[in-house]
């Protein structure tokens, strides 16, 4: 089984809760949600960072098994327009699990009204054979495991 790491600490939350009918109706994908109380998103695993949205509000990673993983800092939050959001790498670097992707002004974005929980989502689906997620209700950035699967 492969696996991937809390990107954030904070709270589990199942898809199906997300109050976002994008993430709920996993339209995006499959996988779990975290409300977070961190400042800096890790990357859940190794691979190659894809792409950093404009924004900085959320990143595409391909890991080695091809699998394509979106993490999605906040809801609603592309209307931030980057405003919170500071980039640590860039776009084609590769990284390591645990590595620091993006650091965010939490004070600022909360004022500002946005939620923080963050889906980790699997894109395509379609490759994996078996996932599974964690039943850990809480998780420590970097090394708790969040979701497994097998190709």
């Amino acid at each position: 089984m492969v696996k991937l790491f809390a990107p954030l600490s904070g709270e589990i939350m199942q898809l199906s809760k997300v109050p976002d009918k994008v993430f709920s109706s996993k339209m995006a994908g499959e996988g779990i949600a975290i409300d977070s109380i961190d400042d800096i998103v890790l990357a859940p695993a190794d691979g190659n960072l894809a792409l950093i949205l404009e924004g900085n509000h959320a990143f595409c990673m391909k890991l080695d098994s091809g699998i394509l993983i979106i993490v999605h800092i906040g809801i609603d939050t592309v209307e931030l327009k980057g405003e919170g959001f500071q980039r640590l790498t860039g776009d084609g670097v590769r990284v390591k699990a645990g590595e620091p992707i993006i650091r965010i002004d939490r004070k600022k974005i909360l004022e500002k009204g946005y939620s923080l929980i963050t889906p980790v989502l699997i894109t395509n689906m379609n490759l994996v054979r078996e996932m599974s997620c964690t039943n850990l209700t809480k998780v420590e950035a970097g090394k708790d495991i969040i979701m497994s699967y097998k190709i």
